[in-house]
């Protein structure tokens, strides 16, 4: 089955689905983009998800994407896609086709909506921290930028030594976030994740896993990884995910207590409110 996309809000055949080279999201990474979790043909926290995809622009001074118009098109791939258990929506927002070089263009921006069959992640992770920090000064830090050079370098050298996910300290020596997931660390019983100054990207599953399950914001060094009593992972598509393995270090037990509790306390809450 040909699941069709949506481009400036026309459904077409992927097939047939064109954006142009000159495309600033293509040459510089010039745009911002959203994951979102389809649940059984439905998606999961979807206003979360555009106030974010509207934040991440503004701070990128792009003009506002129409969120309206965006989940107009989600629906329209949705309406046509399986009914997957799990399913993930991609959306893509640039600044539009521009000149050769980091000036942008003034021929409109270019707004796509895809809709995928995600297959779930493994009931524990491994991951692997990688040697290049974090900028949490930088002018994309947490912004959800399609500038993603870094991380698909960094998840590279992570599952080329076995790990599942690649773990970013920052330059201040503290510990950021993954690739595509936010971090939580058990430390003397504490649930802890980095704070949003440390340069990790305001998850959404990050901030409901706060809301839900409590935890404090605090600087964590990135060493204390390594000797954590638990940890765990959460992003859009895997919720609430153990970590088993730090490197060559395995952590005590995965899931722990306290992310056990946290996984059955996301999936109940979950499951009550799709739209939380």
């Amino acid at each position: 089955m040909t699941i069709p996309v949506w481009v400036n809000g026309d459904l077409i055949d992927p097939s047939r689905a064109t954006v142009s080279v000159f495309d600033h999201g293509l040459m510089v990474g010039d745009g911002v983009f959203e994951t979102v979790k389809i649940v059984h043909g439905r998606s999961f926290a979807l206003t979360r998800h555009l106030d974010r995809l509207k934040l991440s622009a503004q701070r990128m001074d792009l003009p506002e994407p129409d969120v309206e118009a965006i989940a107009d098109g989600i629906d329209q791939c949705l309406a046509a896609a399986p009914d997957w258990p799990l399913g993930r929506i991609r959306i893509t927002y640039t600044s539009g086709p521009g000149p050769l070089g980091s000036d942008r263009g003034d021929q409109g921006t270019t707004s796509v909506v895809i809709v995928d069959e995600q297959k779930p992640f493994p009931a524990a992770a491994a991951v692997t921290v990688v040697p290049w920090p974090r900028n949490e000064r930088g002018a994309l830090s947490g912004v959800k930028s399609t500038s993603y050079g870094d991380n698909a370098k960094a998840l590279a050298h992570a599952k080329a030594r076995g790990g599942g996910e690649a773990i970013f300290g920052n330059l201040a020596g503290d510990l950021c976030e993954g690739t595509g997931s936010n971090i939580f660390v058990v430390r003397g019983g504490r649930l802890l994740t980095p704070t949003l100054a440390s340069g990790c990207l305001a998850g959404v599953t990050r901030a409901l896993v706060l809301e839900w399950c409590g935890g404090e914001e605090v600087d964590v060094p990135l060493a204390e990884l390594y000797t954590a009593e638990e940890a765990f992972l959460t992003s859009t598509t895997r919720d609430v995910q153990p970590i088993r393995l730090v490197d060559e270090t395995e952590l005590p037990i995965a899931p722990g207590p306290i992310t056990a509790k946290a996984m059955r306390i996301f999936a109940e809450r979950a499951a009550a409110d799709l739209n939380p």
